[in-house]
């Protein structure tokens, strides 16, 4: 179907008896490569204010969630997660863009709007709702992670409100607590309870518009903007966070699998033939998503070579094993 240049939220929705897995859509807006490597910090971080819940009874209701992804309908969004002309392979709700000018160019204002709009007219079974991004690979099943009404979300070193207390204080005043109340998050990932999501994306909309247009605010925040408007967004609304490390990994900065859930293939990949990383050089060996923004990457991309880490190499695996098993893949 003609899809023009609306923005797209798609939605995947299959029940198993622990979780709902699904896709909602990110706009074709890449993260930068400048960031350092991973953060040393445990698996397991709870604010200072937020105290670990206690553990529930095996006995309560199995607490399902949905997953939702945004998404565009560019090539680039489209090989990722499978949105526009597949909207058979994959349920898909669409939403409406921002009004032309609105986004200024920060196309990634249109995600808090595809929520509001989704979670305004979509019949959503689930109590709870993971938002995850087309570059999320899952590595294994993930269970409910929030506990207590609070949500479950991977912490970003780079996500610093103390650093930025002047600037978050125009749209967190201090009548709502200190700035550590204010989570290192972005919606993504996220799992979080419906309805305190129907309350914060009207806000995480607002605000992110706001932000945008303040030019100190969107000095300082640059292309995590969105983000940050989030984080502002949750705490405003009195939904603490468990800051939970193990949610996701991001090669090639991260090496090993361990326990974690999401493979997020932001960064580019690249190593020489003997196995070592060349980050900000185009290596002899390559993955990244931008290679591939105006067409799907080929089937059967080479493995790395030997050397380069685990994460690295099941990425590429499970990008091959994806599209081997996906009929007529490219076309």
């Amino acid at each position: 179907m003609g899809c023009g240049d609306f923005f797209f939220t798609l939605l995947i929705t299959f029940s198993t008896t622990l979780i709902t897995y699904n896709i909602l859509i990110s706009a074709n807006a890449p993260l930068k490569q400048e960031l350092p490597g991973p953060s040393t910090r445990s698996s397991l971080i709870v604010d200072p204010i937020i105290k670990m819940p206690f553990e529930r009874s095996s006995s309560a209701k199995k607490r399902l969630f949905h997953t939702a992804v945004t998404a565009s309908d560019s090539v680039y969004n489209t090989w990722q997660c499978r949105p526009d002309k597949f909207m058979e392979e994959i349920p898909t709700f669409i939403a409406q863009p921002l009004p032309s000018g609105m986004d200024q160019g920060y196309i990634v204002l249109n995600r808090p709007w595809a929520f509001v709009q989704w979670l305004q007219k979509a019949d959503i079974k689930e109590d709870y709702i993971l938002m995850a991004e087309p570059d999320h690979i899952i590595v294994k099943p993930i269970p409910n992670l929030s506990k207590g009404g609070l949500g479950a979300a991977f912490p970003f070193f780079y996500i610093e409100p103390k650093k930025y207390e002047s600037v978050l204080r125009k749209y967190f005043p201090e009548d709502k607590g200190p700035i550590t109340t204010i989570n290192p998050i972005g919606n993504s990932p996220v799992i979080v309870g419906k309805e305190s999501l129907k309350k914060i994306a009207p806000t995480w909309m607002n605000i992110s518009l706001a932000m945008k247009k303040d030019p100190e605010t969107d000095k300082a925040f640059g292309w995590v903007l969105e983000m940050y408007a989030y984080a502002v967004s949750s705490a405003l609304h009195g939904v603490g966070n468990i800051l939970y490390k193990d949610f996701m990994i991001q090669p090639p900065w991260d090496t090993e699998i361990g326990k974690k859930f999401i493979i997020h293939y932001t960064y580019g990949c690249d190593y020489d033939m003997k196995g070592k990383l060349t980050y900000g050089k185009i290596g002899e060996w390559r993955f990244d998503k931008r290679s591939y923004d105006n067409v799907a990457p080929p089937r059967n991309l080479p493995l790395p070579p030997p050397g380069v880490p685990e994460s690295v190499v099941t990425l590429v695996k499970m990008v091959n094993e994806a599209t081997s098993n996906i009929p007529n893949w490219g076309s």
